[in-house]
């Protein structure tokens, strides 16, 4: 009897991932555990799509159309994020200063409270990272990801 095809466990080795997967599985990680922490920190209304907004490097003073664009987001669906994110207590839309009908994204005392939070979770990950792959190892992985971060190879 043959297992279902969602079942299998897959053949792939890790040394025969490519990049996109080796980069996305761990950043999904982070992403899960930052909102299960969030959670147990009395921020349980956030979920996994509210991190299209809180993500590096914050919607404190951004537009919406520049955080859809950060996102790889529509508008709208930005919106409806912000719409969530602004009804939960978190972040506030009010006027760009001369800039006509622009608006901008504001983090009320909740969203910095739950953005702290989220650089304390971060810096723990860095730490238990650190101690997982070696101190070494893991400035090494650091600074090639900032390399390319600075690089033309993600524009």
């Amino acid at each position: 009897m043959s297992t279902p095809l969602a079942q299998k466990k897959s053949a792939v080795k890790s040394e025969d991932m490519l990049i996109g997967a080796l980069l996305r599985v761990p950043a999904q990680a982070v992403q899960r555990r930052i909102v299960k922490e969030l959670n147990a920190a009395g921020f349980d209304e956030l979920r996994l799509p509210h991190m299209a907004v809180l993500r590096f490097p914050g919607p404190d003073g951004a537009r919406p159309g520049t955080l859809a664009e950060r996102a790889g987001m529509t508008k709208q669906a930005m919106n409806q994020l912000l719409r969530s994110l602004e009804g939960l207590g978190y972040i506030v839309r009010s006027d760009a200063p001369d800039e006509g009908r622009a608006r901008i994204v504001r983090f009320t005392k909740r969203g910095h409270a739950a953005w702290a939070k989220i650089h304390d979770v971060l810096r723990d990950i860095e730490r238990e990272w650190s101690a997982e792959l070696g101190s070494k190892d893991f400035a090494q992985l650091k600074q090639l990801l900032a390399r390319v971060w600075h690089s033309p190879l993600i524009r």
